[in-house]
């Protein structure tokens, strides 16, 4: 069996890849428990100048990756460039911060000395979308292998590419290449993997559908899992906002990584008063992106990264006019070579309806009004997701106190939803559980361990 990348902006082939056999995944399994042996017992200050230069690699060479990116999965080249870029801060963050993270922490006690220790678990399965090929791993991978822990990536099929050229990053600087490895295999052996004793935890980035099986497998053999799954992130633009800032931060977000993006806008909720206004500068900056291929410069939208997602987007599209939207622009299979779909607005779509429920993985925005505050916040918690939100308005303090009664695991008011190390990230509802970076993520795979002494 083998696997076959595609260019999305050009459907030509780029390279294929021989599936691991089952006796090849075993001797992966063995040399992951053995390099963890070692891994653990490395010093901090070890882990950490190795991860340093992995940062120093991601920036020297992000022109390169950022190539790969755009080659395999069809983001703009500028995209892809600063996400090689944002995986070395993330290298970079855990290289400082991760001694302090896991020190020991003292408590007092009836006992002489009781503390709390913070231990590595093992070999850990990381389950990685196509869409931010680089960015999902590193933001996994960084703080695992600072924590002691060593990678198992099992990558899109799709990315094949970037998730070898990661494993080559980090063998460069100085991992063994045991300590992260590149799984290149389909969905059919992770269920075994995670029923594997070697193998100590999980985690996925992804679908719902995919969370729920990685979750249950997980469950099933008592190990833990992160699960950052599917968004159907609103945007609340209230009466007092600034619109020029809220349509600009509208445009990017909806836009960004092709609109293939699980914290993207994607419900637009507007306090009515300035509904018509905000729609109006919106369909004008969505109709004036440069659509075209992603490794220009001057390209604002490439192609979907697959087939199967541009025939599903625009299957939501033709449902949500069928459901009694409006369609403002867009919204038209594009007749040339790629994945391509062109900048779309649903309005007038209402709660229950296909737009308004489901995850618009593409440049798909749709705009929904709202009487008043107080309905914003409940159209926005009228969804199955919860990841992440926006809400635009100059009085903060009113943002603030709307914020606390979203139901997600990140509100931004008056920014971009955005994934930062410094700040746990992750959803609740049905865009999954547990928490990735910051000190929290750090810990979702360590063992807490209590230690107590007379």
């Amino acid at each position: 069996m083998s696997f076959t990348t595609l260019n999305p902006a050009t459907e030509e082939p780029l390279a294929e890849y021989a599936a691991l056999t089952d006796t090849e995944i075993e001797t992966r399994l063995d040399r992951a428990e053995q390099a963890f042996l070692r891994h653990r017992r490395t010093a901090f200050a070890d882990r950490a100048a190795k991860m340093q230069r992995a940062a120093d690699l991601l920036e020297r060479r992000a022109e390169t990756w950022g190539a790969v990116m755009t080659q395999e999965m069809g983001k703009p080249l500028t995209q892809a460039i600063a996400e090689a870029k944002k995986c070395a801060w993330v290298c970079r963050y855990y290289a400082d911060h991760a001694e302090a993270f896991l020190a020991d922490e003292a408590r007092a006690t009836d006992a002489t000395r009781s503390l709390i220790a913070y231990e590595p678990l093992g070999p850990i399965l990381a389950v990685m979308p196509w869409n931010f090929p680089f960015w999902q791993v590193f933001r996994f991978a960084a703080p695992a292998l600072m924590a002691g822990n060593v990678a198992l990536l099992k990558h899109a099929p799709n990315v094949f590419g970037c998730a070898q050229a990661i494993a080559d990053i980090f063998q460069e600087a100085g991992f063994d290449n045991h300590e992260f490895q590149s799984l290149v295999i389909g969905t059919e052996p992770v269920a075994g993997l995670l029923a594997d004793r070697r193998v100590k935890a999980a985690t996925l980035t992804g679908s719902t559908r995919a969370g729920a099986a990685i979750g249950a497998a997980a469950g099933k053999n008592i190990k833990p899992s992160v699960l950052e799954l599917g968004g159907s992130d609103a945007f609340i633009v209230l009466a007092d906002a600034d619109l020029d800032a809220a349509v600009e931060t509208g445009l990017k977000s909806r836009m960004q990584n092709n609109g293939q993006s699980c914290i993207a806008a994607k419900r637009f909720i507007l306090e009515a008063p300035i509904a018509e206004a905000f729609t109006a500068r919106f369909l004008a900056a969505m109709e004036a992106q440069t659509i075209g291929d992603p490794m220009d410069t001057a390209t604002d939208l490439g192609p979907l990264a697959r087939a199967d997602l541009r025939d599903t987007l625009h299957r939501q599209v033709t449902q949500a006019i069928a459901d009694g939207a409006t369609l403002a622009t867009g919204g038209a299979m594009l007749n040339r070579p790629g994945f391509f779909y062109p900048p779309t607005v649903l309005t007038n779509v209402e709660a229950g309806t296909v737009a308004f429920e489901e995850e618009l993985f593409g440049p798909v925005a749709a705009v929904t009004t709202a009487r008043d505050a107080d309905d914003a916040v409940a159209l926005a918690n009228a969804s199955t997701y919860g990841l992440g939100a926006t809400i635009f308005t100059e009085d903060t303090a009113k943002g603030e106190a709307l914020a606390r009664r979203l139901e997600v695991g990140g509100a931004f008011i008056n920014g971009l939803v955005k994934s930062d190390p410094r700040l746990p990230f992750g959803g609740i509802k049905a865009s999954g559980y547990g928490r990735e970076l910051a000190d929290i993520g750090m810990r979702a795979f360590v063992n807490i361990k209590t230690i107590w002494v007379r």
